[in-house]
């Protein structure tokens, strides 16, 4: 009697017009999502190296001149919000790879239809199709 072994094979939904994920695509998707998060974290651990050091300059504010007390604040406002940037993009990447390996990529969070083959392929971190998005960033 012969064995049968069966290959699961991911689906990931497309839009109507679209052409289904090949195995390719797929690996590269989740090779480039895997990059981006090596990619990020290491932004995510310079930026907060980059505000430590500010926070340590800033500290000592006693007899120096305003203006510099107020450009380095500036810094350090600007590096906080650049790692907070940075981080919120690192938590989409590791989300979009969690659900990749879930086997539930490429359904909007929202609405349950398909993000679209077309925006994963240029934003492969979308975890809401275009419709879902332009809706949250009106509010």
């Amino acid at each position: 009697m012969a064995s049968s072994t069966t290959e699961t094979v991911m689906v990931i939904p497309v839009l109507p017009g679209e052409e289904p994920w090949t195995e390719e695509e797929l690996a590269e998707v989740r090779t480039e999502l895997h990059d981006d998060i090596e990619a990020l974290q290491k932004k995510v651990a310079a930026a907060e190296a980059e505000l430590r050091q500010l926070l340590n300059e800033g500290a000592d504010v006693a007899g120096r001149d305003p203006a510099d007390v107020g450009s380095t604040n500036f810094e350090r406002d600007q590096e906080m919000s650049l790692a907070a940037n940075v981080r919120e993009l690192l938590d989409q990447s590791l989300q979009a790879l969690r659900l990749f390996d879930a086997g539930e990529y490429g359904v909007c969070e929202v609405c349950g239809n398909p993000i679209g083959k077309a925006r994963l392929q240029v934003f492969p971190r979308a975890t809401m199709c275009v419709a879902c998005k332009q809706k949250a960033e009106r509010r």
